[in-house]
């Protein structure tokens, strides 16, 4: 595998972990949260997220992608794993990219449209009240071969978090 794919394999491995984070012990019904009309619910952009990672796959196996709602949350999420997975496993195979595609346009257009929702979604965690731990990201255990949605907990987590909810300790 070429320096550029084994990056984009690095990257989604990235993604998994950092939405996953913003995932992880949200509260009940956080799937359908919604801060305004107009707004995407989690559910929503999990949901968006896949379409945008089965539209970057497009360019590996041609057609078209475009998911229908799926009828719970934790569906959304497991289906946003399973295009992560796919999606690796391309870059991984060698497989050819359609003409006019580069692993630097995935990367610039689809895979980072999905790293910046995997931000909204920590953003919605603290608007539904329950924030996110922050963290050392450079440090965190992030393995090209974990895409789903079994990911470590922080290996460098802030020590101090001044805004942090009532009882929250970094032990």
């Amino acid at each position: 595998m070429d320096d550029r794919r084994k990056l984009l394999n690095h990257f989604l491995a990235a993604l998994a972990y950092r939405t996953q984070k913003a995932l992880r012990e949200a509260p009940e019904g956080f799937g359908s949260f919604r801060v305004v009309d107009g707004v995407r619910t989690p559910a929503e952009l999990v949901r968006h997220m896949a379409s945008v990672l089965g539209y970057a796959r497009t360019f590996f196996v041609g057609g078209h992608y475009w998911p229908e709602a799926l009828v719970s949350f934790d569906e959304e999420i497991e289906r946003f794993h399973e295009l992560l997975g796919l999606l690796a496993q391309h870059l991984r195979n060698g497989d050819a990219l359609l003409e006019g595609m580069t692993e630097e346009r995935l990367l610039q257009g689809p895979f980072s449209d999905a790293m910046t929702h995997a931000g909204q979604l920590a953003l919605l965690r603290r608007l539904a009240g329950a924030p996110v731990a922050p963290e050392n990201f450079i440090v965190a255990e992030i393995k090209e071969e974990r895409l789903g949605p079994d990911q470590p907990r922080p290996a460098s987590p802030d020590k101090i978090w001044p805004e942090a909810p009532k009882g929250w300790s970094s032990e």
